[in-house]
């Protein structure tokens, strides 16, 4: 099996993200796994997709800070492969890194990847699903029931009066962006520098003004789902808790949050089952959910990390049930000549 894994820039990856831990996981499983940047496609004159990428060059690896050292080292594989001719490729790029001044390789993996389903290859999470998912606006498509209330506009009077009908916190946030970046916490002695907030944070394009979750001071729940189910894996659920530190409002672990075990509910699960649909509709092979409560904070579509935090916690390796997942779907699109839409094997 041949897996291509798109990402930012292979130079900016690390041993601990997610992506390294599948591509060595494939590596560890018998497979090809080769990493491409969101610049390295090529559409060429045979009308095919071709990518400068790397691989690693030996058959196993006990740790992903080797793997990584043999990828973005002179040891590695260098070549222009034919991407047509992959059986997987895995779009793990985050958008919001390259807001700005690599805006165009935003949409590179979706744009590229949509031409290599062409030929057949499983491209996961499934591109033009992700193109929906571009910015923050896609979760609000998810029913009611797992949001909290949300205004998303530029314009300062509204989000005041927003504030006000809150009568509690409410937080700010930019649409586009992740990992807690330009993120407000507005209590309700601060309306005072809400003018000051809502500047700094729509700069970046439209603000999200949110109802604070008082359950967030307990941090989220990281639950991922795989084929559109709870991801489980020798009985034990992929998913870790973030708690937060101090009198920062994020959990993230960049912005100081500490790792826990989680203990799925089955509240986590009922949530679960109701975005379910539409992420299987949406081709979301591989998905985050940061649950705070009983409400969703955020889906991630695009690159959700954590596997090895979920593995750290568990003790079950979940990047090798990722591959085990990919390994069947590449089975049945043999039996079926790779002739078979890209959005139901994504969830198969």
């Amino acid at each position: 099996m041949r897996i291509g894994f798109m990402v930012n820039d292979i130079k900016t990856e690390e041993p601990g993200y997610t992506t390294t831990r599948l591509a060595m996981a494939t590596i560890n499983r018998g497979h090809e796994a080769w990493v491409m940047g969101a610049g390295d496609f090529a559409y060429d004159v045979d009308e095919k997709i071709h990518a400068r990428a790397r691989s690693a060059p030996k058959n196993t690896y006990k740790s992903s800070d080797g793997y990584l050292a043999d990828l973005q080292g002179k040891k590695a594989k260098a070549e222009r492969i034919t991407v047509d001719e992959l059986d997987v490729l895995m779009l793990r790029n985050d958008p919001s890194t390259d807001l700005g001044l690599r805006a165009w390789a935003q949409s590179s993996g979706i744009i590229f990847g949509r031409a290599a389903m062409r030929h057949g290859v499983i491209v996961l999470n499934d591109p033009n699903g992700l193109a929906k998912a571009m910015n923050k606006m896609y979760f609000q498509l998810f029913p009611e029931q797992v949001r909290p209330r949300t205004l998303i506009t530029r314009d300062r009077d509204e989000i005041k009066k927003f504030a006000k009908a809150e009568g509690e916190n409410i937080v700010l946030k930019p649409l586009q962006g992740s990992g807690g970046t330009g993120v407000f916490l507005v209590r309700k002695d601060d309306l005072s520098n809400l003018n000051q907030m809502i500047e700094a944070v729509s700069r970046d394009g439209y603000v999200i003004a949110q109802e604070y979750l008082p359950a967030a001071s307990e941090g989220d729940t990281r639950l991922f789902l795989m084929n559109g189910q709870p991801f489980r894996y020798k009985g034990k659920y992929a998913a870790f808790r973030r708690v937060r530190t101090g009198d920062d409002i994020r959990s993230n672990i960049h912005a100081g949050g500490k790792l826990r075990q989680a203990e799925i509910s089955d509240m986590h699960l009922k949530i679960a089952e109701i975005v379910r649909p539409k992420l299987v509709q949406d081709g979301m092979f591989l998905v985050g959910l940061d649950i705070v409560g009983d409400k969703l904070m955020e889906i991630n579509v695009f690159s959700p990390g954590g596997l090895g935090s979920a593995q750290k916690f568990e003790k079950v390796n979940f990047s090798h049930a990722v591959i085990i997942a990919l390994e069947r779907k590449v089975e049945y699109m043999s039996y079926y000549r790779r002739n078979f839409d890209n959005v139901e094997m994504s969830s198969l």
